[in-house]
């Protein structure tokens, strides 16, 4: 692991990003933002799970007046995700947004932008530059043919110095592909010439089983090469799972330590316990528990207790019965059937 990148400050509500602070969780929300109900539930649920700032799309002028109730019901800073217009961005201004993710170049003339980042001057709401491989400009697709790390980083600076003749620097980046590589070098690139935040992501990574993989070892990368402020991870799945997999990632980079950290044996021909249904119960079963433990679960009375010494509590089985234990050491020998529930009961004490 390399020593994170320093990075300037800037707050999203009362959220610190950037300089020195916690990698951020992010997600987005998957409701009709005009559809208030839903979409305050929604957030409420995932901060439950979580989740420290929150993104939310205003696709027209009905669901950037409604940011206001779901701003003032929000227990998390919002996020206005638009593209292209200007006077959307205005309104979810004024309607308490404490973010907001557009690109200057996009908007038109330059006194659109000039009116929108005094307003969020005014109001110290930072604006995140959000480049995607999908939406490069006709300029940088002509030149560079593809997008290339290269191009996404051009695009960045490009925006950045649209604010920044503009005296404004309380900025976000993120440089966003499908393609782990490309994503991975944009990155790097960047940050060798830039000390702004970044927000780091692998955009459409797809369903949640290629789209963790795929999240996983790209952003894995990214942190342990000491860069990324905040990050969301991008599914086609319910939003409680990128919050869980971005978690999950940091957790095994010892970045974050929110909920338990799972132990258990891959089994092979030497196993005579279902380990397999176990693992897959407690972690259903711990799912929602907040607190940072190290739990066990392995297919062996005789190496078990040892391989995962270092955990807090542990199971290990072997033909109809099995161990509990705490620390490495065994606290009881117990039943197959009884041991999940013995497990759990262990997982309460503490």
């Amino acid at each position: 692991m390399k020593k994170r990148r320093k990075t300037r400050r800037l707050y999203v509500g009362q959220v610190p990003v950037g300089g020195g602070s916690p990698v951020t969780v992010q997600s987005m929300t998957k409701t009709d933002t005009r559809n208030v109900a839903a979409t305050v539930q929604q957030v409420k649920s995932l901060a439950d799970a979580g989740c420290e700032i929150i993104r939310i799309a205003v696709p027209d002028m009905d669901a950037a007046v409604a940011l206001g109730p779901i701003c003032s019901a929000s227990p998390i800073p919002v996020i206005a995700d638009i593209h292209f217009d200007w006077r959307l961005a205005l309104e979810a201004i004024r309607q308490g947004i404490a973010g907001l993710r557009i690109n200057p170049g996009n908007i038109g003339a330059r006194w659109k932008v000039a009116e929108l980042v005094t307003s969020c001057q005014e109001r110290d709401i930072p604006l995140r530059i959000g480049v995607n491989a999908g939406s490069l400009s006709k300029k940088l697709t002509q030149k560079y043919k593809h997008p290339t790390p290269e191009a996404l980083v051009e695009s960045a600076a490009e925006h950045i110095d649209i604010l920044e003749k503009l005296d404004f620097r309380a900025i976000k980046v993120s440089l966003k592909a499908s393609n782990v590589p490309t994503t991975v070098e944009a990155y790097r690139l960047f940050s060798k010439s830039f000390t702004y935040p970044l927000h780091i992501g692998i955009s459409e990574a797809g369903p949640a089983f290629t789209g963790t993989i795929k999240s996983s070892v790209g952003l894995g990368i990214i942190l342990a090469e000491g860069i990324g402020d905040t990050m969301r991870v991008s599914l086609s799945a319910d939003p409680h799972e990128e919050v869980r997999v971005a978690y999950e990632i940091l957790k095994s980079l010892g970045m974050r330590t929110r909920g338990p950290n799972i132990i258990s044996c891959p089994t092979c021909g030497r196993c005579q316990i279902d380990i397999r249904g176990l693992a897959t119960e407690v972690e259903e079963r711990l799912k929602h528990v907040n607190k940072s433990l190290t739990i066990a679960v392995m297919g062996c009375v005789v190496n078990g207790p040892g391989e995962a010494r270092e955990a807090d509590i542990g199971i290990a089985g072997g033909a109809g019965t099995g161990l509990l234990f705490r620390k490495g050491k065994i606290v009881r020998r117990l039943d197959e059937k009884d041991l999940l529930d013995a497990l759990m009961e262990e997982i309460e004490k503490k």
